[in-house]
């Protein structure tokens, strides 16, 4: 599989799922109120968390699926 995922793309994924690794952390210990509609404090703070995962991931990786299948391909080629 050849990689998909460069220059902003990468970036903007690896501060988002930054950001969203930590807002998880400190909601799942009770300093933010993640807490959406029918969705409990916990479930919400592990979703948001697995999202993290799965954007900081495809930046290292610089591999999306998701991306493939859309045929989406930022990587720069020289």
């Amino acid at each position: 599989m050849q990689p998909n995922v460069g220059g902003y793309d990468r970036l903007g994924r690896l501060a988002v799922g930054s950001v969203l690794l930590v807002v998880a952390v400190a909601g799942y210990a009770g300093f933010v109120r993640l807490a959406v509609g029918p969705l409990p404090q916990a479930l919400t703070a592990v979703l948001l968390a697995l999202v993290g995962v799965v954007l900081l991931v495809t930046a290292a990786t610089r591999r999306c699926p998701l991306n493939s299948v859309a045929g989406v391909d930022t990587c720069e080629r020289g």
